[in-house]
């Protein structure tokens, strides 16, 4: 026991919620600590209110209040974390903004205010920890907050109208009395995207736009990293103030150095750090000191060397991120932003390609380089460029939300290792796309390190299917991502799958339409002009063929026999190219990318849109094609946004499951099939009528209840679902008939439990399943039932939750789906009727987070419905619900 200032005897301090601890970005970009206060906060506590201005104490106190009473700073520091909670924003070591909210125990209302101290106020501080602390309140039980505000601070009722809340407030003439429900609406959702989506874009064009750079171990000596970095940002001809820091020397590369951060005479935006990994505490101290935003850490010595490595990349996050600045790396290649107002080749390639309208985004440095020569061969310009090495905290979810917004990048290119918040990136993606498009190498180790920075291998087809749910271009190397990327880049997108062939080659020529038809593409034309055939000719079969209403994309295949001029033939596919609304594309005698004869040049000499791409053969145009005509189909479709199916009962549901998980007799977590079934049946999904017997006369009296024909299930371990139907007995007629299948069954399984369930119509066996994916999260599986489909791997996947599009291209993506349309003189299935049941998973899964893994198998598909045989549900303790999840960096 202890004892507070008035000597009252109090328990001990209750625990520390530590998962309310996250890391923010201010409205400005900036990271901020937020974390519940505790009693040794109290000299922090005293000192933040000292520096508080005293207009700013008297708009929180109503009274001047210079002083914090010894009792005031006990009461701060001392909170029970349910009905008086206290959140602090730290940087560094200091306190900078404070919010709390106070209620009666067990109430459900609270009082909620915050103050920011004033070098840190309009930077959304008050936003981010009213947030925070609805996130808590809700997880507390607590629905509505209520607030006293001057009449004369605005400003204040602005933060809790501007953060989404429906405000009711009464006005004195000098306190304004607020009252809002915390309860999470689509207002207040989108209101916190967009307040994430500002702040992450901000962060990052900190990062990528800095007016000034210090390269931290800058060195005149060739072959260091400091060197490297140094002279490619001089050599770039960086807008800016470039500060080599070296302790030891007055001049680095004859620019004047410094030894430290800290005694840069000037603002510093941009810290590119080029020192052995022991020497980056020190580095982050004098960063901090000097207000640097943004760090790019070049270092190698973490996670790319062992698991000590490892730990020490995370301690160097945490740090990073306490001193308020966003960190690219360690181990990067280093960012680049061509903008000529910018003109930054922060990396250790010593050129970049020129400016374009692509912004990449990957980890390996050594792959970065690649990339950098690959794009510079083709003539492919970048506006931006990041190579985050060990992807410690900078990563594609960031680069996407400054790209979404960024008008100089049209296409994003990616290649990743990594996802970080896979939900997150599938929302980014999906949004995104509909605009931009996305273009991504898969990785084989897309996924989260695992203790000794390692990743899993991952299913190709689960993220080629994810990755084609949110528009994404998926592709399966550097070379497939550059070919897209350059139709992308300077040609419209096809209006269809009818593309026409012309050649001067036939063996070409039918190469190409061959490649189209395993493509999925129609060839509506083929002309085949011949080698002997002149531009003038070429010039005239191109302008009927773009013409002709029936054809969507043209492929020029221009590979003489032998030398000639190319000028000629180059003329008229530049001249149709530059006014056609159809994508032209070429094999133009072997060139790989843009070549000159076919560029639309810019002012910088850099090929601009309406230039037309060249491939060194046909099969790669082709399937170039075919790609970005699949993403254009992705994109004319309606947005399939999840909805809540009719005819649910969340509570129910959710007392189902936390009535099995406090008995504790779920198996390996699994539902009984009772309980499963009932579950089930809260969404919708009704199985087949089915009873559980323990006798042979149960099981006749169970069948009398059901009606006949019924069927009867073993259903013991490795007796469910066997393809051999050897636990299964169907169409029983009659009671003799069910008392020796169940005897039967009984004997053979070994267990008395046997189901009895009605015959449903005869069907096409599916199955649709639920599991948590270590890469891409939740994801939902369907496919048809059987053997040889199991062995093929015939599925396809959706990541949740699923809107109707959604659920009905589920449906359609297995190789398998032709025979659920009716095949061989039978009735096609009823497909709106799986796709409903694909919905109700969704939403059930979305609904109650305490599901694990879900089954249901087998289901019968036909003209009548679907018919769901048996469902499997698994359960875990769910985390604590939490309404809109406060805003933190993944």
């Amino acid at each position: 026991m202890t004892s507070g200032p008035a000597g009252e005897a109090l328990d001990e301090r209750p625990s520390y919620p530590e998962d309310w601890r996250a890391d923010v970005l201010a409205a400005d970009g900036g990271v901020v600590h937020i974390r519940p206060i505790t009693p040794d906060d109290a000299f922090r506590l005293v000192a933040f209110h000292s520096r508080l201005s005293e207009a700013t104490r008297f708009l929180r106190y109503f009274e001047a209040h210079p002083k914090l009473s010894a009792e005031e700073v006990y009461r701060a520091t001392h909170v029970d974390n349910r009905s008086r909670v206290g959140l602090l924003a730290i940087l560094g070591d200091d306190i900078i903004a404070v919010g709390v909210y106070e209620g009666e125990p067990d109430a459900t209302t609270a009082e909620v205010a915050f103050v920011v101290d004033d070098a840190h106020q309009r930077r959304g501080l008050g936003s981010v920890l009213l947030e925070h602390l609805a996130g808590a309140a809700a997880e507390n039980g607590i629905e509505t907050f209520v607030a006293s505000v001057l009449a004369e601070n605005p400003g204040m009722v602005r933060v809790f109208e501007d953060a989404g809340y429906q405000v009711n407030g009464t006005d004195d003439g000098y306190i304004v009395e607020l009252e809002f429900a915390i309860d999470p609406s689509e207002a207040l959702q989108q209101v916190r995207n967009a307040r994430e989506r500002a702040s992450e874009a901000r962060s990052i064009r900190n990062l990528l736009s800095p007016r000034s750079i210090a390269v931290i171990g800058a060195s005149p000596t060739a072959g260091k990293v400091g060197h490297a970095v140094l002279a490619n940002l001089l050599r770039s001809g960086f807008t800016g103030p470039i500060f080599p820091v070296n302790a030891t020397r007055g001049a680095v590369q004859g620019v004047r150095a410094y030894p430290t951060v800290r005694e840069i005479p000037d603002t510093v935006d941009l810290a590119i750090v080029a020192v052995p990994a022991a020497d980056i505490d020190e580095v982050l101290d004098d960063c901090l000191g000097k207000g640097v935003k943004s760090l790019v850490v070049l270092s190698a010595g973490f996670a790319d060397s062992d698991a000590d490595g490892y730990a020490a990349q995370r301690r160097l996050v945490r740090e990073a991120r306490a001193h308020g600045m966003r960190l690219v790396g360690p181990n990067a290649l280093g960012v680049g932003n061509n903008d000529p107002a910018v003109a930054m080749n922060a990396t250790l390639a010593p050129e970049l390609p020129g400016w374009g309208r692509a912004g990449f985004f990957c980890q390996s440095d050594p792959l970065g380089a690649t990339v950098l020569r690959e794009a510079a061969s083709r003539r492919l310009g970048l506006s931006t460029f990041v190579s985050a090495g060990n992807r410690a905290d900078v990563s594609a979810n960031d680069l996407l939300q400054y790209w979404d917004s960024d008008p100089d990048t049209d296409v994003v290119l990616a290649y990743l290792e990594s996802l970080g918040n896979p939900r997150k990136f599938m929302n980014l993606a999906r949004r995104m796309a509909r605009d931009k498009p996305i273009v991504v190498v898969r990785s084989s180790r897309i996924d989260q390190p695992n203790a000794h920075g390692e990743a899993p291998a991952i299913d190709n087809t689960v993220a080629a299917n994810v990755f084609g749910q949110a528009g994404v271009i998926a592709v399966d190397s550097i070379v497939e991502m550059f070919d897209c990327a350059t139709v992308l880049c300077h040609q419209p997108l096809p209006a269809g799958p009818r593309i026409a062939v012309i050649s001067i080659s036939a063996p070409l020529g039918w190469l190409a339409v061959d490649a189209a038809r395993s493509a999925g593409l129609t060839p509506a034309r083929t002309e085949i002009i011949g080698p002997t055939a002149g531009p003038e000719e070429f010039a005239e079969v191109l302008a009927d063929v773009v013409a002709d209403p029936e054809v969507d994309a043209v492929v020029a295949l221009v590979v003489p026999p032998v030398p000639i001029p190319m000028e000629p033939f180059a003329a008229p596919l530049r001249a149709v190219a530059r006014t056609s609304a159809k994508p032209i594309l070429t094999t133009f005698s072997g060139e790989n990318g843009i070549p000159e004869l076919l560029a639309v040049n810019g002012a910088d000499g850099m090929p601009e849109f309406g230039s037309v791409p060249s491939f060194p053969d046909p099969d790669r145009a082709v399937r170039a094609l075919e790609r970005v005509w699949r993403y254009a189909v992705w994109r004319s479709r309606p947005v399939s946004e999840p909805r809540a199916p009719e005819g649910i009962d969340v509570e129910r549901a959710h007392g189902i499951v936390v009535t099995a998980l406090q008995r504790g007799e779920t198996a390996g977590g699994w539902l009984s099939d009772l309980d499963a079934a009932e579950l089930l049946a809260c969404f919708g999904i009704q199985l087949v009528d089915f009873r559980e017997t323990f006798t042979a006369e149960e099981a006749v009296a169970a069948a009398e209840q059901v009606g006949y024909p019924v069927a009867l299930k073993a259903t013991s371990h490795g007796w469910r679902n066997r393809p051999d139907l050897r636990g299964v007995r169907l169409d029983l007629d009659g009671p003799g008939e069910v008392r020796r299948a169940y005897q039967g069954l009984a004997a053979a399984s070994g267990s008395p439990l046997v189901h009895v369930q009605r015959m449903a119509h005869k069907g096409i066996g599916c199955v649709i399943k639920v599991h948590d994916d270590p890469s891409f999260g939740s994801l939902v599986s369907f496919g048809l039932s059987g053997m040889i489909t199991e062995l093929l791997g015939d599925r396809a996947f959706r990541a949740l939750p699923l809107g109707p599009e959604d659920a009905r291209q589920l449906i359609a993506a297995p190789r398998a789906a032709p025979l659920l349309a009716g095949v061989a003189h039978t009735e096609p299935a009823d497909a709106a009727a799986l796709a409903d049941l694909v919905e109700r998973v969704s939403a059930l899964c979305e609904g109650i987070p305490e599901i694990r893994e879900l089954r249901l198998e087998p289901i019968l598909a036909s003209a009548d419905g679907a018919a769901v045989l048996a469902g499997h549900v698994r359960i875990g303790t769910a985390p604590p619900r939490r309404g809109i999840d406060p805003r933190r960096i993944s």
